[in-house]
């Protein structure tokens, strides 16, 4: 019976481990979406400008020249790299809950034994 408590709280904290390993990912991949959405409103906007407007690119406190060509290909690759980066943690949370519901299948299994085995036992 000792056994069965161990393993049980042993699956308890895997079990909490992928469902905080789970919320870290959501949060990563909203974070994403987000840097994602705003990419494609840069890229929007350069889609409206003139041929001979100015882009400035923000480093630091600084505001420097940028040529348009070299933007557009920034704002593309970022959004390239973003759209692998969601993918990516989009597999990452399908795996986690995959094994987590496992581990919640195996606490439940374990769970419904213990409690057979304490009904068999008053009655013994």
């Amino acid at each position: 019976m000792a056994n069965d408590q161990k393993q049980l709280q042993a699956l308890s904290d895997d079990y909490q481990k992928l469902q905080n390993d789970l919320q870290t990912n959501i949060d990563a991949r909203q974070k994403l979406e987000s840097q994602q959405q705003e990419n494609k409103g840069v890229q929007k906007e350069f889609a409206n400008l003139a041929e001979d407007a100015n882009i400035y690119k923000l480093i630091g406190p600084v505001l420097l020249k940028q040529d348009r060509g070299e933007a557009i290909l920034a704002v593309d690759g970022r959004l390239e790299f973003i759209e692998k980066e969601i993918k990516r943690v989009e597999k990452q949370i399908t795996d986690i809950q995959d094994e987590s519901e496992k581990k919640r299948m195996a606490v439940y299994q374990l769970q419904t034994t213990m409690q057979q085995q304490q009904q068999v036992e008053p009655a013994a």
